[in-house]
């Protein structure tokens, strides 16, 4: 499935209206590049108006960037309220920005008190996905596409290295404000909680797919892993650490990079992402996951692959959707 040809499909009639989060740095920037340099009308949230103005600047204005902070669910909000009242159609709705502060050693919150990576990541997107739902189901053949990552699943490579992931039965989302770690068992592991935001990822874009399909209202869902994605510079990879070993970071960037080749670049993940929310997916509606496996040094395939286990049960799907539905409605 070549989601990489989405430069050489330029057409007045394939123009689609995309709303995309985590445009402002990494492969979502490279994505939104691509996405206008093929003529796809762009819609950038921003989670302040600095980082907006900033972000029209690089790509000529020909943007729109409501502030829309991911951290907050009242800034969502007052961004949906504004994209519903303009009530314009929304064909691509990609859910991709993403929260990680490895190596930090305590728990950061939202404004509404939940853990951040949990609260970015995870909560923030439900609650913009929900809110915006009647637009995108408006649009041209509508499109879901979410940015997970293949550390979700414990059998996996980058899902082996450290704690795995895994959600329990949701203790901590059920407590509240001030719970470091979805599971509710665990002390607070940087890590741990950004594997299971990407594991959240894959649950909710498979329970709206799944509600929307009960509804007689089908919806192409098209969750993804980048892979690895390390770029030249530190700052887009490490960019949200506050870790004391800054060294050990950059030497793990020169393995994993350099030596070993398990890496992809920002560009090609941007890419693939652009890909994802314009050209045709090979199916019309329906849930699926694309995985960009490395297959040896150097060496990667982006191709349809299986979610772990926990990504597939239906039932905690359904109590992390309720569960986070009760918190966004307040």
């Amino acid at each position: 499935m070549h989601f990489s040809r989405v430069v050489e499909e330029r057409s007045a009639g394939a123009t689609r209206r995309i709303l995309l989060t985590g445009g402002s740095s990494g492969i979502g920037f490279e994505a939104a590049t691509l996405l206008l340099k093929a003529g796809h009308r762009l819609t950038l949230p921003c989670r302040d108006a600095t980082t907006a103005a900033a972000l029209r600047e690089r790509l000529g204005g020909r943007i729109e960037t409501p502030i829309c902070d991911l951290a907050d669910l009242s800034s969502i909000d007052r961004c949906a309220a504004s994209l519903l009242t303009k009530g314009e159609p929304i064909d691509t709705l990609v859910l991709n920005a993403g929260l990680q502060y490895s190596g930090g050693a305590e728990p950061r919150w939202s404004a509404q008190g939940y853990e951040l990576t949990m609260a970015v990541s995870h909560l923030g997107h439900q609650a913009l996905l929900q809110q915006l739902l009647p637009l995108l189901l408006r649009g041209t053949a509508p499109r879901l596409v979410v940015t997970a990552s293949e550390v979700h699943d414990p059998s996996t490579a980058g899902g082996k290295v450290g704690l795995p992931a895994g959600l329990g039965d949701l203790a901590g989302l059920r407590q509240g404000p001030g719970a470091p770690m979805l599971d509710g068992n665990s002390s607070f592991n940087a890590e741990k909680a950004y594997k299971d935001s990407k594991l959240c990822n894959l649950l909710m874009a498979r329970e709206v797919e799944r509600r929307l399909q009960e509804q007689g209202t089908p919806l192409t869902v098209l969750a993804w892993s980048p892979g690895l994605v390390i770029p030249r510079s530190d700052g887009g990879f490490f960019r949200y650490s506050r870790s004391h070993n800054p060294l050990g970071q950059a030497l793990f960037a020169l393995v994993a990079r350099d030596l070993l080749r398990l890496s992809e670049t920002p560009e090609r993940a941007g890419t693939l992402l652009a890909g994802l929310a314009s050209t045709s997916p090979p199916q019309a509606s329906g849930f699926q996951y694309w995985s960009n496996r490395v297959l040896g040094p150097g060496r990667l395939r982006f191709e349809a692959s299986q979610p772990s286990a926990e990504a597939c049960s239906d039932t905690l799907a359904r109590q992390l959707w309720d569960l986070s539905a009760q918190i966004i409605s307040g």
